[in-house]
Order: structure tokens, then C-alpha cells, then sequence
């Protein structure tokens, strides 16, 4: 099996720097449309059996092109992004950013339970990403293309390398960032690339 991992294209509150999270269902902006067209001209020839976006439009605006060609579609709660509470739909600002980067050092030194004020944490979030992973070792497709977040692709790319949760914050994304990964007879993960926007002809 081979996994397909892609974040979603850029939307306005991406580029406006406002928090999005699970809570915001935003659509791609005309930067964002651009990528995921780039994205499938560098990809369509790959013959895709599954595709899984969140439940989110802007995973499924990306992967809109795969979709017409009548490629099975699953979606999945399971990596939504991640809850970030009080924080969503606001800008960052500088309380904001005080508050979010306590809650990632107390991540980083074990308190998973952290979370923003109304929103998730990150024990809450790698559940339901283990969960997912499960689901997708059950699945018969070999080349599955998955369009999910920023930060649920820290936490699964994580998990699949093996890793702890605490390194999540050392996993790169960009829009449309991709990560293709093979899963080995024994069980392991192998990467192939990392936020790979090849693709692009600017730079991210």
C-alpha cells in the first residue's frame, strides 16, 4: 500500500493568517484553486483506487479533479483538523500566540492534555488519528491519495515515522505539500517524500 498524503490548498484565512481549525469550514481561494490544479497535472497519471479527504470542503476542493474522474471517495472525521477553540476564526495575535505556543511547549514536554480553551488536545487528536491509520491497513486499495490539515498531517505523519506526539511540531506542511508513503511487509512506514511541492512554480 502506498498513501498519498496532501494538505489542502491555500485559502484566504490562510493568507490573511487567521485560524481556521475544525471549526471554520473555509473554501480554497484563487492561490488555492492554482495549486491543486498544479497538483493534478503533476499527479493524474497516478492510478488512484481510493481517495479520503476530511470533512472539510477546502480537503475536498483540492482533490475535486481526482473526484471527477469517478475515483471511490471516503471522507473521514478522523483527520479533521485539528480544534483550536477560542482561536478560530480569529487572528493571531499576540496573546494568541503567547497562549498557542504555551500549550505546544507543554506538548513538547509531555502534557498532551494541553489544549486552547474549547478546543482539542493533542492525546484527543492522535486518538482519532490512530484510529484512522487502522481503518486504512483494513482498506485493499494499493494507492490511496488522502487530503487532510496542517496539523493532523503533523500528528500522522508522526505516527507513522514511529515517533512520539511530543515531535510533532519537527514535521513540515505546505499547501499542498505532499507526502507519499509505502507500507512495508513488516509493518513499517517508509517515506518516499516530505512535503514534496514540486509541483509549484513559486516558492511556498
Amino acid at each position: 500500500m502506498t498513501l498519498y498524503i496532501l494538505r489542502h490548498g491555500q485559502t484566504e484565512l490562510n493568507r490573511l493568517n487567521i485560524v481556521q481549525g475544525s471549526g471554520i469550514d473555509t473554501e480554497l481561494n484563487e492561490m488555492g484553486y492554482t495549486q491543486a490544479k498544479a497538483f493534478y497535472e503533476a499527479h493524474q497519471h497516478i492510478d488512484f483506487e481510493l481517495v479520503v479527504t476530511s470533512k472539510l470542503r477546502r480537503t475536498h476542493q483540492t482533490v475535486q479533479s481526482f473526484l471527477d474522474k469517478n475515483i471511490p471517495w471516503e471522507q473521514s472525521s478522523d483527520i479533521n483538523e485539528i480544534s483550536w477553540g477560542i482561536h478560530e476564526g480569529q487572528y493571531q495575535s499576540p496573546e494568541q500566540d503567547e497562549r498557542y505556543h504555551r500549550m505546544i511547549q507543554a506538548w513538547k514536554s509531555g502534557d498532551l492534555d494541553a489544549s486552547i480553551e474549547a478546543g482539542e488536545s493533542a492525546k484527543q487528536l492522535l486518538e482519532r488519528i490512530e484510529r484512522f491509520i487502522a481503518w486504512v491497513k483494513t482498506r485493499s486499495e494499493r494507492r490511496i491519495l488522502v487530503a487532510t490539515h496542517g496539523r493532523a498531517i503533523r500528528c500522522l505523519i508522526t505516527c507513522l515515522k514511529g515517533l512520539p506526539p511530543t515531535a510533532m511540531e519537527e514535521m513540515a506542511h505546505s499547501n499542498t505539500g505532499l507526502y507519499v508513503v509505502h507500507l512495508q511487509p513488516d509493518g513499517i512506514w517508509e517515506f518516499e517524500l516530505e512535503n514534496d511541492t514540486s509541483h509549484l512554480k513559486y516558492d511556498v
